[in-house]
């Protein structure tokens, strides 16, 4: 990685932080396994959503036995709103019966652990343990940090897993858990997939595609 591009993601961190001080995960959630459950369902659903059906489906079933006694079909009724619901009812069930028969009834605080969860990969490994441990076992990568990776300049990669590899190298590590929460909530506010707000962006000036979309006409005027 060059100095430029170093010293570049430190103002990006410096800006972001500065305009959002209070960003934080968007699923709503009083625990790791609520956020471990919610995580889950969140595949390919918009959080508003996920906090739609959560709400009801925390008070409904508190720990991941509860989870257990009922059948998947009534799972599936359950989430069903929130798409993919036979599978995402499926890991949901298999993760809780591994939970209490591997780890006690709690959820495990290591990536390793956490990925031999069913419907567990590193995205949601990484919102778990940086959000409800602390712990800074990477960044997460979902659709806003991947797009706003890329116009910034901090990556040229696609799939997640390689893109966190890049941000891993630019971003110190005491801005993990952070990074992801300032780029999702300037990417749901500013920097929109469809028209980038440039003008009214506090990244402007340390933003290579600035110039590109404004001159382009992508950006909303």
């Amino acid at each position: 990685m060059s100095d430029d591009k170093k010293k570049r993601t430190t103002e990006i961190i410096k800006r972001l932080k500065k305009a959002y001080p209070d960003a934080h995960s968007a699923l709503n959630h009083s625990n790791e396994f609520e956020l471990l459950i919610a995580t889950i369902i969140s595949a390919q659903c918009t959080d508003e959503r996920v906090n739609i059906v959560t709400a009801d489906l925390f008070r409904k079933y508190r720990g991941s036995r509860d989870y257990l006694k009922v059948p998947q079909s009534q799972l599936e009724r359950d989430i069903h709103s929130t798409g993919f619901f036979r599978n995402k009812s499926k890991n949901i069930q298999a993760a809780c019966k591994r939970i209490v028969e591997e780890y006690g009834g709690k959820v495990p605080d290591s990536m390793e652990e956490l990925l031999t969860l069913p419907g567990v990969a590193r995205k949601t490994a990484n919102v778990v343990l940086g959000n409800a441990f602390g712990i800074a076992s990477g960044i997460v990568v979902d659709t806003h940090v991947a797009r706003l990776s890329q116009r910034l300049g901090l990556t040229k990669n696609e799939t997640a897993e390689k893109i966190e590899t890049d941000l891993r190298e630019l971003v110190p590590k005491k801005h993990w858990i952070m990074f992801s929460h300032w780029l999702i909530t300037h990417g749901r506010r500013i920097c929109q997939a469809r028209k980038p707000k440039c003008r009214e962006c506090v990244l402007a000036k340390v933003c290579p595609s600035f110039e590109i979309y404004t001159n382009s006409g992508v950006a909303a005027d």
